[in-house]
């Protein structure tokens, strides 16, 4: 699932290649994702772009006052063409969702986007809105981990009432926009936490270091993905990983093995001599198949 640092780099790949210019149609692939209807995507129709934001992980495009809002999820991305096909999208059983034209007199075929979702589970979200704040998912987020105004006295005043494991917590778009499974680790592993900490029993200089790894981890990623086509930002995601997605591999920081606990349909890693004093965690799910 793409999270800030990559939804901030799509925002960013949107605004030089879409801002400007006008909104040629709007096809809808698959009528699921649509979550709203008044008003409809034909709205868009004959609009201009005049800006692309970000709201945790939901990109925005300001289409002259029209909101065109979407949420990847799990599965979804998106494909920019600067010639897209002329054949019209038909819907069916095609990863296509939706596809965007643009106008630009000065090519052959109009430049665009496509919206995809491979797999089964169909959890991609577009919304045609005139506020952002009509989106339950956007009227709902917690502070973005990156606003100016996001400082270490706001990040230990969330911490300080939340009687939840910590791993938990950075997860939860309710508390703090734009983290997901994949930095939470990334962000406890430079903090040199365990994900099963108690978020409310950290010591001072743990909420500090847990600020510290939040605010560098996430603008590290944001400088490595800046300016990267959309098709090579999940292939950049996965490279600049240190703990998630290597499980049984070395750590980087002290040479330990990459350990993994498996949930119903997630997974977290996490490195023993850096984050947990050495002592693996139980992964009751493994625990049960080694039986």
């Amino acid at each position: 699932m793409p999270e800030l640092p990559e939804v901030e780099a799509l925002a960013g790949f949107l605004r030089e290649r879409a801002v400007g210019r006008v909104v040629a149609g709007v096809e809808v692939g698959a009528i699921s994702v649509l979550k709203t209807y008044d008003p409809p995507p034909t709205a868009l129709q004959g609009l201009t772009v005049t800006g692309v934001g970000r709201h945790g992980k939901f990109l925005d495009l300001d289409v002259d006052g029209i909101h065109l809002v979407f949420h990847l999820a799990r599965a979804g991305w998106l494909r920019w063409s600067d010639a897209l096909s002329a054949t019209p999208v038909r819907p069916g059983k095609s990863p296509l969702a939706l596809r965007v034209r643009l106008a630009d007199p000065d090519v052959d075929g109009s430049p665009g986007f496509d919206l995809t979702e491979a797999g089964t589970q169909k959890r991609l979200a577009v919304y045609v809105v005139r506020d952002p704040q009509a989106v339950p998912g956007i009227a709902s987020l917690g502070p973005d981990p990156l606003a100016p105004e996001f400082d270490l006295a706001a990040l230990a005043a969330i911490l300080g009432g939340a009687r939840q494991q910590v791993k938990g917590l950075l997860r939860d778009q309710s508390v703090l926009a734009g983290v997901g499974n994949a930095y939470s680790d990334e962000v406890l592993h430079a903090a040199k936490l365990s994900p099963f900490a108690i978020a409310a029993k950290l010591t001072d200089a743990q909420v500090d270091a847990l600020y510290r790894s939040l605010r560098e981890v996430l603008t590290g990623a944001i400088a490595a993905a800046s300016g990267k086509p959309a098709k090579e930002l999940k292939d950049a995601k996965r490279a600049g990983m240190r703990v998630h997605g290597r499980t049984g591999q070395t750590c980087p920081v002290c040479g330990d093995v990459v350990r993994e606990v498996s949930f119903a349909d997630s997974s977290l890693q996490y490195c023993a001599t850096c984050q947990t004093g050495g002592k693996p965690l139980a992964d009751r799910r493994m625990s049960r198949l080694l039986k």
